[in-house]
């Protein structure tokens, strides 16, 4: 047996390419079914495990789905917008405790979150340099969100223009980063957090006033009214001398959010407040995540079994290709073998030798799926969180 197995060695050597490619071709169909059922797994277990701990949402009347994913994932999913009043409802109530998100923003192609100190409780977020919002301005970042920007503690980051064009007045907000979070593998670590009042001076809502006098930035002043030159920042940018400034223009309750995160603290409390918007005319809705997860999963597992379907057609034609070059290969050592059967080699002695080859090509590329199974088991989570937060 060891001579059989050091000929076959010898030989798949000596035939070195050849040998490499049968063993990647068959890794590969071993791979890419097992990677695609780790992800569909991974995406299954976050989006069951977020949802699971979310256990109600308020929006607006319309889709599910998209107010569930905008709340939960910051995705770019727009349910329409609701007023802070409806948190107010939840807390008048006294039947839940109310976390209101505003997600509209982004900067740096991250999702800018407005909330309250309430959500950092709520979902276990710790600081892991510097410290926690204070004032109005500034953002604390989740850790892929820094790692991906290159930003920490002191640095500044300007939202993104919605619109290059916009044609209210309304600037970009730079914001100074106080603070990064500990990573905890979910869409938090790819987020900016911010206070809502900020959220909402981004959006325009509220604006304080800088002394273009005071900042030299004044090119004639005539009856009153003053010019000022290009130095005027294009941003909005909120220091210690303008804070006490800003102010805010509207009624409060009719400030906007996206949605509401409602925490009772047990089921009969989440039952009478999930009773209270049962009526038609209300413009606002009430879901359960942890269902709205189960409708999604349920098309994912269906996609699940087409893709297993695709992977055993494809697989088994590949398999066929395989074992026809294998064939091929045989036919072209026709005259190795008789020579080796001229030479006293019995028929079981070249099948052996022909099945030691075959299984030592299995077995390394068996090693070699594993290893790459391995090597990206560990970014399953990533690419399930991307896939689930991916835009639309």
């Amino acid at each position: 047996m060891n001579d059989t197995l050091f000929l076959a060695f010898a030989y798949i050597r000596h035939h070195a390419v050849r040998s490499a490619v049968l063993i990647f071709a068959l890794a590969l169909i071993i791979f890419v079914p097992m990677a695609t059922r780790q992800v569909l797994d991974a995406a299954e277990n976050q989006l069951t495990a977020r949802a699971s701990a979310t256990p109600l949402m308020i929006g607006s009347r319309g889709s599910a789905l998209d107010l569930m994913m905008n709340g939960l994932y910051f995705t770019a999913d727009r349910p329409e917008r609701i007023t802070i009043a409806a948190s107010d409802r939840v807390w008048d109530s006294d039947l839940a405790i109310a976390i209101p998100l505003h997600v509209r923003f982004r900067a740096g192609g991250a999702p800018i979150v407005g909330t309250t100190f309430d959500y950092f409780d709520f979902r276990g977020l710790k600081v892991a340099e510097g410290r926690p919002l204070a004032l109005l301005g500034e953002a604390v970042l989740g850790a892929n969100a820094a790692t991906r920007l290159g930003l920490g503690a002191g640095d500044l980051l300007i939202s993104d223009p919605e619109n290059l064009f916009d044609i209210a007045g309304t600037y970009p907000l730079e914001m100074k980063v106080v603070g990064v979070l500990d990573p905890t593998g979910s869409a938090d670590d790819d987020a900016v957090f911010v206070d809502i009042t900020t959220a909402w001076v981004i959006e325009g809502l509220g604006h304080g006033h800088d002394d273009v006098l005071e900042e030299g930035m004044v090119v004639s002043e005539a009856e009153g009214e003053i010019v000022a030159n290009a130095a005027l920042a294009q941003f909005t940018r909120i220091t210690p001398k303008n804070i006490d400034s800003f102010h805010f223009h509207g009624p409060p309750d009719d400030y906007p959010i996206s949605s509401v995160i409602a925490v009772p603290p047990d089921a009969r409390n989440a039952a009478v407040l999930r009773g209270r918007y049962l009526a038609p005319n209300d413009p606002t809705q009430i879901v359960v995540p942890e269902v709205v997860v189960t409708g999604l999963l349920e098309t994912i597992f269906r996609i699940g079994r087409v893709l297993d379907a695709v992977f055993i057609i494809v697989g088994a034609a590949a398999l066929i290709a395989v074992v026809l070059a294998g064939y091929l290969a045989l036919k072209l050592r026709a005259g190795e073998v008789e020579t080796a059967f001229r030479l006293g080699c019995h028929k079981a002695m070249i099948a052996r030798l022909l099945g030691a080859e075959a299984l030592i090509i299995t077995i390394a590329a068996l090693l070699l799926a594993g290893a790459g199974l391995m090597a990206t088991s560990h970014l399953m989570d990533d690419v399930a969180v991307w896939l689930v937060t991916t835009q639309r």
